[in-house]
């Protein structure tokens, strides 16, 4: 902090700026891959695993399981937003002057903020029947339940003056969720002057965005309430832009419980479902890909991938698009039972990534499904077959989430007989012709289009097929008698490529080329379960200093190109 900002102009804003970057060291630490743990520091890991956090028997005699449920859900439902200015003030005791310089917001809004959060709680605890009066106690105990050690579960305790706002601030709260723009001047009761504060419909709504990175270019187009009976919600965020990786959720309706859940989870470092019926939430190998075949698309998709689904699956129900960019862009879809859409975007409050994993009960046990390379979040794989009678081999590197993509980035090395060899870096691409020779660069992962990339975020399958489709190439898809495997066949022209794919472990496992039905060649893959020895052709690949001159980008006719010998 010192060395990189030097002095500070004002001494009591070191401590919230300090935090600021901790927490953003923080958001970045858990995306490493010395943190494997998919369940780090969530709300509901703590209480799933209260058996084997020693924090978590600090009140285990005086506090029954229903009581810590009521808590743990009530914690739950708030929007994140709240979850952290209740911690700031209520854990950290920080004042609110600090907390709006952590949180990047002007002091009365932080006020604002966390009289919000405190009426969001109350309500979620008056719908168990507990009083107003049970604000304190509720923070009180959550504080004692998730407490690092028994030493400071115990030393613990929030006063009432410490969740005091005044006056000033509980108005424009219950004021500016009344009215789309409300002006309050300062009439000798607020002493920051004349204050505009803009919100959108429904109370729960900021007046000032609470971000911890950056600005993007989307507003928010209406409230964002849970999952309402026949409704669905599908949660998209782009922790890097649109044209990055993706995470998605699915927020459901339970009938009996009557509040919303979130049936499946793919996120920064896994893939998770809940099964409902038997209270169990599974981490699976595989991203969800729709059952009838359909392309899996996105609210963000461009106009000719648009134009290419259109043309694809003429009878699906058209999807509404909305146009934002920039990290940190989150867009939810409502389905509602006659299958229309609606949208909304917004920013996402980056202080609790973890958000998604609070809609599932506290008592829902956890069954990791995954194999060995899947729960290492990535591994190496060999390539092996023929193409007009030349042999051709290859090895590469191939991370599963997003997580591990940074420390362990894609690469790909592959040698076509004597002709040419194919280098990937996953910054650029290169082809070397026969003697060595750098004979064209790329921009970019090149030739990993049209190859598995579930670091980005959807099933192979999706990206194959998302991939043609991006190029305008036509393409069919036929499952197996079980869906466990996906044969995907793309028409480039006077070359087929053929797709086997492996459902469940969701890879490729061979592309077959041919031309006028006749196979010209195959591809096979072959996925590394083990790593602890390896050869040395799984180097991964010498950079290169930039080039003078660079070509366009390649799309997925690369892989057609290979059977020709001009190439």
């Amino acid at each position: 902090m010192f060395h990189s900002s030097g002095k500070p102009n004002k001494a009591n804003r070191f401590w919230p700026r300090l935090l600021c970057a901790a927490l953003n060291k923080l958001r970045i630490g858990h995306r490493k891959e010395q943190y494997p743990n998919p369940e780090a520091l969530s709300v509901s890991s703590m209480a799933n695993e209260d058996a084997k956090d020693a924090s978590q028997d600090v009140l285990a005699d005086a506090v029954g399981r229903e009581l810590k449920d009521v808590i743990f859900s009530a914690m739950r439902r708030l929007k994140p937003r709240y979850r952290a200015v209740l911690t700031l003030r209520c854990y950290r005791n920080m004042r609110y002057e600090h907390i709006a310089h952590s949180l990047q917001c002007s002091e009365f809004a932080a006020k604002i903020q966390f009289y919000r959060a405190k009426r969001a709680l109350q309500k979620q605890l008056s719908r168990h029947g507990f009083g107003r009066g049970a604000f304190l106690a509720a923070m009180v105990l959550f504080g004692k339940i998730t407490a690092p050690s028994e030493a400071v579960a115990k030393g613990l305790a929030i006063s009432a003056a410490t969740t005091k706002v005044g006056v000033a601030a509980g108005f424009a709260a219950v004021a500016t969720s009344k009215a789309a723009i409300i002006s309050i001047a300062a009439a000798g009761a607020i002493s920051v002057g004349t204050v505009a504060v803009k919100t959108t419909s429904g109370p729960d709504h900021p007046a000032t965005p609470l971000m911890d990175g950056p600005t993007i270019s989307s507003q928010i187009t209406g409230a964002v309430p849970k999952a309402a009976p026949g409704i669905r919600e599908y949660w998209h965020y782009y922790p890097r832009g649109t044209n990055g990786p993706i995470m998605l959720r699915l927020l459901k309706w339970d009938s009996r419980a009557r509040q919303s859940y979130c049936q499946w989870l793919q996120n920064e470092r896994a893939n998770y479902f809940f099964d409902r019926n038997k209270n169990t939430i599974y981490i699976r190998n595989h991203r969800i890909w729709h059952s009838d075949g359909a392309v899996w698309q996105l609210p963000t998709d461009n106009a000719t991938l648009r134009k290419s689904f259109a043309a694809a699956q003429p009878d699906a129900e058209p999807m509404q698009y909305v146009h934002g960019d920039g990290a940190g862009l989150l867009v939810i879809l409502k389905q509602d039972e006659d299958t229309r859409h609606s949208q909304i975007t917004r920013n996402f409050n980056v202080l609790d990534e973890q958000y998604f994993l609070y809609d599932w009960p506290s008592r829902a046990g956890m069954i990791d499904v995954r194999d060995a390379m899947h729960k290492r979040g990535w591994t190496y794989f060999r390539i092996s077959g023929q193409i007009n009678g030349q042999e051709v081999s290859g090895t590469g590197r191939i991370p599963f989430v997003y997580a591990t993509s940074k420390w362990n980035y894609p690469w790909l090395k592959m040698a076509i007989g004597n002709k040419f060899r194919l280098v990937d870096t996953g910054a650029e691409a290169r082809i070397y012709d026969a003697a060595g020779k750098l004979a064209a660069r790329y921009e970019g992962s090149a030739f990993f289009k049209g190859l598995a990339r579930p670091w980005m975020g959807l099933h192979t399958i999706d990206t194959v097929r998302r991939d043609a489709a991006q190029d305008q190439i036509p393409f069919r898809t036929e499952f197996g008698p079980d869906q466990n495997t996906a044969q995907v066949t793309l028409d480039c022209g006077q070359t087929e490529l053929i797709y086997s794919i492996d459902m469940k472990k969701d890879v490729v496992e061979s592309i077959s080329l041919g031309a006028n039905g006749n196979r010209q060649g195959k591809l096979e893959f072959t996925y590394l379960e083990d790593i602890t020895e390896i050869a040395r052709d799984f180097a991964s690949p010498r950079q290169e200093s930039p080039p003078k001159w660079r070509r366009d980008r390649l799309g997925i006719t690369w892989l057609a190109k290979l059977t020709d010998a001009r190439w």
